[in-house]
């Protein structure tokens, strides 16, 4: 014998009829709270906040990081200045 039985009803009722927590309100602030941080950490995605950031020191900074860059290779800037026909 098979017997097939249809619950119509809201995810409320059907979670009341359970005994199941209403978790709504927690869901509500945690999304609140998520939407907030979000967009607190948008401003700082502005690209002029970014270059302050990431270069205190303007640009004096990315001429120190090129300086150091081309100090890194054989004859510096110039285009190698290495023994020839060593590898």
């Amino acid at each position: 014998m098979k017997v097939t039985v249809n619950v119509d009803c809201t995810p409320e009722e059907a979670r009341t009829f359970l005994g199941l927590p209403d978790v709504q309100p927690l869901q509500e602030a945690v999304m609140a709270q998520m939407q907030e941080r979000m967009t607190a950490s948008l401003k700082s995605m502005d690209p002029e906040v970014l270059l302050k950031t990431w270069g205190p020191m303007g640009l004096n900074n990315l001429e120190q990081i090129q300086k150091f860059f081309f100090s890194q290779f054989p004859g510096g800037a110039a285009g190698g200045g290495g023994t020839p026909g060593k590898k």
